[in-house]
């Protein structure tokens, strides 16, 4: 079941975010191995499906696992998720995760709806993904909105964004649907040589953790809190706090999933010949507006990480789904990549939904940033199954943001009106 708690928004006095200069930090996002795990043939994890597609260019049949129902069978899928927030002190002070529980609750991540406030009074509206206000331009500074997903309204993100992905949005019966459970905070206090506050020049602060450091502190979680269950998703929720290799802010992190054995804390036996438990997890920070660049890094900002991680981790739970390699200029930071993380090719495009009135500065907007997905098709190399409102009716789309992501290569090709290309 979606979240209850609604968000609630007023009129807002604050200067628009258009008119102030941008002075935010222009930093590149990348990812981080928080570690896998096969998950062999086992019941003791996060339910899941599994299937194959021959790739249309070299000939190859890749294997990959998803989470929820399998969408030919239209069946549905309620997943829960343990939602740890994660209280940070670093340099005495705090970055508090359980701060902006509320919020993330009150997102599209976990409801189906949002309070405005009117003249009239409140009035609750569902979360919508027919149109966007506000789309990433090509640089990813904030562009003009449209059609995104026509009939895709009421459902939380994640099911929007899967059932736009296998054509099922017509579909009554086809739906993943995330059930959060909020637990206890957990304090992390960072030693002085772990990390440092960084603060942008229009006065934006976060904290700036090392990332290994960091990994294995959430890591060591899995197997302290007796509560996880290996069918459910843990989801460690941070505030305002990114990780980086270096202590520069040049390349920084702010989100990773991964896949480890469970404990035999309330998992019951982990030897268990071929049955062991496999816990999934998620770490994902809300990010403050301002604190990076508005002309190239726009959408990074409040659940940008979380919706990147979440909807990565449904397409590759284990960390295990490979493809044929692909590159894109944008996302050089990647590499030549064979791995199915759906948000890496498309990363810091998004769009705006919804409304909100959390954690508001001078930059904020009042809507949530989602991220752009790239879809199975473009991994594949194959024609879509999906939503034929694009550039050519006769084709689907390759991403979530379909025509309204307007990346192009050297040569002026838009990059995701088509499937992915080699390295």
């Amino acid at each position: 079941m979606a979240a209850a708690l609604l968000a609630s928004i007023a009129v807002a006095a604050d200067d628009d975010p258009a008119d102030i200069p941008d002075e935010g930090v222009d930093a590149t996002i990348t990812g981080a191995d928080f570690g896998g795990a096969a998950p062999l043939a086992t019941s003791r994890t996060v339910r899941h499906w599994s299937s194959e597609t021959t790739n249309g260019v070299n000939g190859v049949t890749y294997q990959y696992n998803m989470v929820g129902a399998d969408p030919s069978t239209d069946g549905s899928a309620v997943i829960g998720v343990d939602i740890i927030p994660v209280d940070v002190t670093v340099g005495g002070r705090e970055f508090k995760g359980s701060q902006i529980t509320n919020a993330v609750l009150a997102s599209p991540l976990f409801s189906t709806s949002f309070t405005v406030q009117t003249s009239t009074g409140p009035v609750t509206l569902p979360y919508s993904y027919a149109t966007t206000a506000a789309a990433s331009n090509a640089l990813g500074g904030p562009g003009a909105g449209g059609s995104l997903s026509p009939g895709n309204s009421g459902v939380q993100l994640l099911d929007a964004t899967m059932r736009a992905q296998f054509n099922k949005i017509a579909s009554p019966f086809y739906h993943l649907v995330l059930d959060p459970a909020v637990h206890d905070p957990v304090a992390i206090d960072v030693p002085d040589d772990k990390g440092t506050i960084v603060t942008s020049p229009v006065g934006v602060t976060m904290a700036n953790l090392d990332m290994k450091w960091f990994r294995t502190r959430v890591q060591n979680q899995l197997g302290r809190l007796n509560y996880l269950d290996p069918t459910r998703l843990a989801l460690f929720l941070t505030y305002d706090v990114l990780v980086t290799t270096d202590g520069t802010l040049a390349t920084v992190v702010v989100g990773a999933h991964g896949a480890g054995p469970a404990t035999g804390n309330g998992n019951g036996n982990v030897l268990a010949n071929g049955n062991q438990p496999v816990q999934t997890f998620v770490w994902g920070s809300w990010l403050s507006t301002g604190f990076f660049s508005r002309n190239r890094m726009w959408a990074i900002q409040d659940i940008h990480s979380l919706s990147h991680e979440i909807v990565s981790w449904a397409v590759d739970p284990f960390v295990t789904n490979t493809v044929q390699p692909w590159f894109v200029a944008r996302s050089s930071q990647y590499g030549c990549s064979d791995l199915m993380e759906t948000a890496d090719p498309v990363a810091g495009l998004g769009f705006a939904v919804g409304a909100h009135n959390f954690d508001i500065n001078r930059f904020s907007e009042h809507r949530y940033h989602p991220s752009d997905q790239a879809f199975l098709p473009w991994f594949m190399r194959s024609d879509p199954q999906t939503q034929s409102k694009q550039h050519d009716p006769s084709v689907g789309r390759f991403t979530f943001l379909g025509d309204l992501n307007q990346v192009k290569d050297a040569t002026g090709n838009r990059i995701f009106q088509q499937a992915a290309t080699g390295c």
